[in-house]
């Protein structure tokens, strides 16, 4: 009779573990097998800044399609503001965030040449921004995002002896068109802003 209690308790305890552990189903975990099947399988973080970025020419995207080797591949925006992929032809980047670029390239998959396609875009490299005047490198650098005005100054190299110091004019172009202002140095900058710090006078 004791042994007969024994064997219900330890069932009834094994049962109530297994229960503790879960109700889903079996898990099968795909080891990838190369750098490309980690981005596959691994989706990578996405930031807010790139949650809510606007791409535009000169982005160079990562766009994976899962199972589709032929269609991953890294593409970057032109002039025209589109990417050129196989299949599906041209696809309109401008103007929209990575997510609805996913969105967009899986729709047109869709229709007629992959019955479920699961796309994922990550942006590998921003268009660059321009500093121009006095400062002691003015050109073209690579944008990382949460930079500002005074740590982009500090890339060109610094201020010139005769720069003004204490603001800048900045450029931001969008759709509609170019909005220029003169901003502090602790101005956060956008991809593609082009800096232009001014002479001052004596």
């Amino acid at each position: 009779m004791r042994r007969a209690r024994a064997f219900m308790i330890s069932a009834l305890a094994l049962l109530a573990l297994s229960g503790c552990m879960g109700r889903s189903g079996p898990v099968a975990m795909v080891q990838p097998q190369s750098g490309l099947d980690v981005l596959a399988y691994s989706a990578p973080a996405v930031s807010s800044f790139d949650a809510s970025y606007k791409l535009d020419t000169g982005d160079r995207l990562r766009i994976v399609v899962y199972g589709q080797e032929g269609l991953t591949n890294t593409y970057a925006i032109d002039a025209s503001g589109v990417i050129a992929m196989p299949l599906i032809g041209p696809v309109k980047a401008r103007g929209k965030t990575a997510a609805g670029l996913a969105t967009e390239i899986s729709g047109r998959l869709r229709n007629g040449f992959i019955r479920e396609p699961s796309v994922a875009v990550e942006i590998e490299a921003y268009r660059p921004f321009f500093i121009l005047g006095e400062v002691a490198a003015p050109g073209q650098y690579a944008y990382v995002p949460n930079m500002t005005v005074e740590s982009a100054v500090a890339i060109a190299g610094g201020f010139s002896p005769r720069a003004k110091r204490d603001e800048v004019t900045l450029t931001h172009a969008t759709i509609d068109g170019a909005l220029r202002s003169v901003v502090p140095l602790g101005t956060l900058l956008d991809p593609g802003d082009t800096v232009l710090v001014g002479e001052r006078w004596f």
